[in-house]
């Protein structure tokens, strides 16, 4: 029976987390995650899914400020392991949490690309075909450590955020069993730090696009869907859009054709069909709505 202290805090661990615990062969003994924080307009007080799943089994739990605090550090220690699992925590592990165990942390890129805190998003801003989950044994350095094992999945040219999440997820739950039942096999490798790569952490200003290339403006769709979402610089959110195509020569915005639920959009490079939009401060509508309202018809300028 293997014995596990757990780390993470986003739906993608939580998932970790819950094979983890209806596994017969190990034992979860204490949960780490991220302090609650308020969500939403009315900023209500929402504990991290990883929280709730570890309430419900009765696990021991605790949500540091700041892992690296003296007396944080000193209480896991006194929790006896054999590993520290780490999935999208959100916390650096000082050197003193480090060795205390094997410190395993499932991150959702094939390492070293797209080291940081939005790898997934990153797959899809710049159009992989390829993405994956790396096992890697952790060091102090920002997903830095060597690789225990690697498992590949291919990218649809139309998949969205939410669908590579769930695929990425499921790939990771099975890698975690596998990385902690067959550990003593795996040989961990040093990652090729030529071919290192990063990604930042999203912002809602990230959202931001416009009709200049629309490959690029349809990744952004893709990874930003559904947060934060795309938007114009007019405010005007962007709720349901598709590729049109990725070569025509048009005047960015500009209203190409206008069909029963969608209207073609022109970019500088492309084109973007958009069936629904949000104007600011306003509920979502259907495209045709926003158009007429406005008054725009074929060859005006969507804004």
């Amino acid at each position: 029976m293997k014995s596990i202290i757990f780390m993470g805090t986003p739906d993608y661990a939580d998932e970790i987390l819950k094979q983890l615990i209806e596994a017969s062969d190990i034992t979860v003994i204490a949960v780490y995650t991220q302090p609650d924080k308020p969500v939403g307009r009315k900023k209500v007080l929402t504990p991290p899914p990883v929280k709730t799943t570890a309430l419900q089994h009765n696990i021991s739990l605790y949500q540091p400020q700041r892992l690296r605090e003296e007396s944080v550090v000193d209480e896991l220690l006194t929790i006896p392991c054999d590993y520290i699992i780490v999935a999208a925590y959100g916390q650096i592990l000082p050197r003193a949490i480090l060795d205390h165990a094997p410190c395993i942390n499932l991150h959702a890129s094939i390492l070293p690309q797209y080291r940081g805190a939005s790898p997934i998003q990153q797959t899809l801003l710049n159009g992989d075909k390829e993405t994956g989950v790396t096992a890697m044994l952790m060091e102090e350095g920002l997903d830095t450590g060597d690789i225990l094992k690697l498992e590949k999945i291919q990218v649809s040219d139309d998949e969205m955020l939410e669908a590579l999440f769930e695929k990425l997820t499921q790939l990771a739950t099975l890698l975690t069993l596998d990385v902690i039942r067959n550990f003593a096999s795996y040989k961990a490798l040093k990652q090729d730090e030529s071919q290192a790569t990063h990604c930042k952490k999203i912002s809602k200003a990230d959202g931001l696009v416009a009709f200049d290339d629309a490959q690029r403006f349809f990744n952004k769709y893709r990874a930003f869907t559904p947060w934060p979402g795309i938007y114009l610089a007019s405010k005007l959110k962007l709720k349901k859009v598709a590729l049109g195509e990725k070569s025509s020569k048009n005047s960015a915005g500009e209203i190409l054709s206008i069909d029963k639920e969608s209207i073609l959009v022109g970019c500088e490079k492309g084109s973007i069909r958009v069936f629904r939009v949000q104007p600011e401060s306003k509920k979502e509508m259907d495209v045709l709505a926003y158009i007429n309202g406005k008054r725009l018809t074929l060859a005006d300028t969507l804004s």
